[in-house]
């Protein structure tokens, strides 16, 4: 491989028509704003988008562009978004669901591929996951392989695709199985029977999300031989950092999941091990990170036989789970609380799974049971029990990589980054090494009211959240005042009686 010229990275993507998949997903939104905003000249960007609950596909990227993401970009540069093209189709179905027309378009005028489409639940079908996390990767390459004038192929794969590492190195490591014998069986045979060899096919990981992207990267690896490629590894993809908005955020996977069932007060018990370190890298650092390999793969003469590049997008600075947890739910009390609150925030976090399901029927389904009857009495709608159980299953698949500590190699990351124009460093460098944590926490949780929740988030509005919240911490503190009453009052019968 030899490096080409030094050119500026919007002068790169100047011209290019890109071919996204997952664009309706929180990494693929980031890239559309971001490529819109920052390479102004960009062709064209073909946005991979299945129909869904009676939508179709054109209605559901009309209600993506609402969405305040873009705002800024509608502000700066609204004909910008004539540059979208959608292309019907579905990463679960083979060759993507594809029309011929519609292929052909695509062989014909894409120069870069950014493949983020996945389905990122970790309890999906080994069936389901393999078809849309494995096969849909060999048909990106298979679809590749006829652009005659493609410059990049990024495929979004995760940190964790190769738990049995202590140090990941920013290197491809041998598959668990057989992408080819995966594929075939999954297409050959039915849900049940899969599953029924599930635990035999994923070896040593935790869930089919693992072991269908760790699949994914081998493929990557097969095709490098005759295409450009590049693999982008990041951790927990969290809130932005700052752009376009600070602590955007579309979704409540993983960790802020858990810690928003903790600052309402619903989560009581958490199965974590509140001494490892969290890992975690913002949105929108992950999309400068894919944009500027694609710059770096596109500068790059490509050989036969060439290797893939990867990167490593993770943290190189880790709070632990406990002092993160603790620090949102200070921020959740003095600076952005939440609504609707049914319990101080406080989470008991520990690493024995008999004490969280003791913990968890004690401190959060017996209660919930109980606020359900309430509910139901009074003619409402009973919920919180169905959105504990949801929480229980969130927090049993985040609990695992909580127990297990890695180590990543960011040799190319540093690489990446002092190759940077020095004009395009402010708007391309994805370091983020020297943030001020409690600032982003803050950020984040406004982000989690604001778009997620859809609370109001103005100054006048937050002090009267406060004072309410106030009057729930006063009434907490009766209720365990009168319960520790009662239980110190029924030890003195106790050994009163005893004593007779």
């Amino acid at each position: 491989m030899t490096v080409g010229s030094s050119k500026t990275i919007p002068a790169f993507y100047a011209g290019q028509s890109i071919f996204l998949t997952g664009a309706t997903g929180f990494l693929g939104k980031m890239l559309i704003e971001k490529i819109l905003r920052s390479c102004p000249d960009v062709r064209e960007i073909f946005l991979l988008i299945r129909t869904k609950k009676e939508l179709t596909f054109n209605e559901r990227l009309e209600k993506l562009l609402n969405l305040p993401l873009y705002d800024k970009l509608r502000e700066e540069n609204f004909s910008s978004f004539e540059k979208i093209v959608p292309i019907s189709g579905d990463v679960s179905e083979k060759e993507l669901g594809l029309s011929v027309a519609d292929r052909q378009m695509l062989v014909e005028r894409v120069t870069i591929i950014i493949h983020t489409a996945a389905d990122v639940k970790f309890n999906n079908s080994l069936k389901y996951a393999i078809c849309t996390n494995t096969r849909a990767t060999r048909d990106i390459c298979i679809l590749a392989q006829s652009m005659k004038n493609l410059k990049a192929l990024v495929y979004i794969s995760t940190a964790f695709a190769h738990l049995n590492k202590t140090f990941i190195e920013e290197k491809l490591y041998p598959p668990i199985a057989d992408w080819r014998k995966m594929i075939e069986i999954a297409e050959m045979l039915d849900e049940h029977t899969l599953n029924i060899f599930m635990v035999k096919y994923l070896h040593y990981v935790p869930n089919t999300y693992i072991f269908s992207k760790n699949l994914a990267e081998n493929i990557i690896q097969e095709y490098s031989s005759f295409l450009p490629c590049a693999i982008v590894r990041p951790s927990v993809v969290s809130p932005s950092i700052d752009e376009p908005i600070p602590g955007w955020i579309d979704n409540l996977y993983g960790p802020m999941g858990i810690f928003v069932g903790g600052a309402k007060g619903i989560l009581r018990v958490g199965y974590l091990n509140k001494t490892t370190g969290q890992d975690f890298v913002p949105v929108d650092i992950v999309t400068k990170a894919v944009l500027v390999v694609i710059w770096k793969l596109g500068l790059t003469t490509s050989t036969t036989g060439s290797s893939t590049f990867v990167l490593n997008c993770t943290s190189q600075r880790l709070n632990t789970y406990e002092q993160d947890i603790q620090m949102l739910f200070d921020v959740a009390k003095k600076d952005i609380p939440f609504e609707g609150i049914v319990w101080t925030p406080h989470t008991i976090l520990t690493d024995s799974f008999v004490q969280f399901y003791i913990l968890t029927i004690l401190l959060q389904i017996l209660p919930a049971l109980l606020i359900d009857l309430v509910l139901k009495f009074f003619g409402r709608q009973p919920m919180l029990l169905q959105l504990l159980r949801r929480i229980y299953v969130a927090n049993c698949a985040v609990g695992y990589f909580s127990f297990h500590n890695w180590k990543y190699s960011n040799v190319n990351g540093l690489t990446l980054m002092s190759l940077i124009p020095p004009e395009n460093r402010e708007e391309f460098s994805f370091e983020y090494a020297n943030f001020c944590r409690r600032n982003y926490l803050k950020n984040s949780s406004t982000g989690i009211k604001q778009f997620i929740l859809h609370e109001d988030v103005n100054l006048l509005q937050l002090d009267a959240v406060k004072a309410r919240n106030k009057r729930v911490y006063l009434l907490v503190r009766i209720i365990k005042t009168i319960i520790s009453i009662g239980v110190l009052w029924i030890i003195y019968r106790w050994i009163y009686f005893y004593t007779l």
